[in-house]
């Protein structure tokens, strides 16, 4: 059994009695100065900074600490240097049946200052016991990642709605109750921003609170970045983890699926090149099916779901069979892979836009694209799903005005370990893609920014330039 038992203390009227005048003081100051404290600062010269900072929140005593300080209080921080002078003060605290920390002196303590995630109604707490305080810093921060910014307010939502729910629900359903709401629309509603939408939800489902009403599952379409798990947004990797069904595409690699629940149902629903391993109804009813099961539903893409994702078709016929739908952007793959090439889309001096076109078309066709116009601007043009048109692609731009020295690159796998970069011209593209073995997916980048691109497969980059 675990030494500690951790407990929250009501700050509100509470007398918080700190000892210092200098910097470890005033973060003591910072970690417990809530709303409605009585925060006492005692010590017989205080650092200008503190001074400054704290003059106006609380009472600064400028004396050195007596017995009498301690009567009445909740809490004592004794937040000073001199080890010896911090034991001393810190049992004359203790001798008035006070908690004390002496700050860095954990057997002189009755109690130690956690790592606090502080997210207004809702407070969490991280401690090592002393014994490794950097090590709680780090839980905090992992433990801090997982947790939705609003995830205080929602709390504080759910809050107001307690006596509605304890006036309309018999006690032994409330639990399974609020459960749902956590789990499904309600909550994914107010996290998402829409709070009108999840109160007018909520108040549905108080008002009729069937199990269909308070959770009737939810869609959202997640974007999973260009392939390196650690490029995820925050929100996504929550969603991740939480969601009971994953329905996820060829892009989206094994690194990022192993962060979903070991019970999560994953299914793949990839496409390639004239290879629907499932249509895209097919996809859609089955997200409209899973939702009204009251499954929490993370359509998972490469990418960013927006940009050639189809994620708007999906959203669209969503919101038309009336599921709850929200969608989480992803670092696209055409920032995402030219960052980790050191490629900058724009530049003052090479490039004053970037242009995103695809270079996939219906059946075998080349795509449909206004050449003349892209091969006249000063921009960088990437082009997503390019790799089986690249000859296509190089000669149409050529022919339309291009100097077919332009630089170009072929970046396949972006941001993964077997990441594969050429650079060459826009003349020789099709070539870059046939004798550096690309298969895909990659992307093709042409423009003056393209020479920056570092590349990785330096034998065959060398040989090409030199016949450029």
């Amino acid at each position: 059994m675990a030494e500690l038992f951790p407990a929250f203390h009501k700050l509100r009227g509470a007398r918080i009695v700190i000892i210092g005048g200098g910097d470890l003081a005033a973060r003591k100051a910072r970690l417990v100065h809530g709303e409605g404290a009585d925060l006492r600062i005692i010590w017989p010269c205080f650092a200008p900074d503190l001074w400054a900072e704290w003059s106006e929140r609380a009472a600064l005593i400028d004396r050195p600490p007596e017995a009498g300080d301690f009567v009445g209080a909740a809490l004592v921080f004794v937040a000073i240097e001199d080890e010896a002078e911090a034991r001393r003060i810190g049992a004359m605290a203790r001798a008035a049946g006070v908690p004390t920390n002496v700050v860095d002196v954990p057997d002189a303590s009755d109690f130690y200052t956690p790592s606090i995630i502080d997210r207004g109604e809702v407070v969490v707490a991280v401690s090592t016991a002393g014994a490794a305080p950097v090590l709680g810093r780090r839980l905090r921060a992992k433990v801090e990642a997982l947790l939705p910014a609003r995830v205080g307010d929602l709390a504080a939502f759910a809050k107001s709605f307690r006596a509605s729910v304890a006036a309309k629900i018999a006690p032994d359903g409330r639990r399974a109750f609020w459960e749902r709401v956590f789990d499904g629309d309600i909550a994914a509603a107010f996290l998402s921003g829409d709070e009108a939408g999840a109160r007018e939800k909520m108040l549905a489902a108080v008002n009729a609170p069937s199990k269909d009403d308070a959770r009737r599952g939810v869609v959202h379409i997640v974007g999973a970045g260009p392939g390196d798990p650690e490029l995820l947004t925050l929100r996504a990797l929550r969603l991740i983890q939480n969601a009971d069904v994953i329905l996820y595409d060829r892009l989206v690699g094994e690194e990022v699926l192993a962060l979903a629940r070991r019970d999560a149902d994953r299914v793949f629903v990839g496409k390639a090149k004239a290879d629907h391993a499932v249509p895209q109804e097919d996809i859609e009813e089955m997200m409209i099916s899973l939702a009204r099961e009251g499954k929490m539903v993370v359509r998972l893409k490469g990418g960013d779901p927006f940009v050639f994702g189809r994620g708007g078709e999906e959203l669209e016929t969503l919101r038309a069979a009336g599921v709850d739908a929200h969608v989480t952007p992803g670092v696209t793959a055409a920032t995402g892979c030219a960052a980790s090439a050191g490629l900058p889309l724009t530049h003052r001096n090479h490039a004053q836009a970037v242009t995103f076109v695809t270079g996939h078309a219906k059946g075998d066709a080349d795509p449909d694209l206004d050449w003349a116009s892209l091969a006249a601007l000063d921009q960088t043009l990437v082009v997503y799903m390019g790799v089986g048109k690249a000859r296509a692609i190089s000669e149409r731009l050529n022919s339309s005005g291009l100097d077919p020295a332009t630089p170009a690159a072929v970046i396949e796998n972006g941001t993964l370990p077997d990441e594969k970069i050429l650079v060459g011209t826009a003349a020789s593209l099709p070539d870059l893609v046939c004798a550096g073995g690309v298969k895909g997916p990659a992307l093709l980048v042409i423009g003056e920014t393209a020479a920056f691109a570092a590349p990785r497969a330096v034998g065959f980059v060398a040989e090409e330039r030199m016949t450029a």
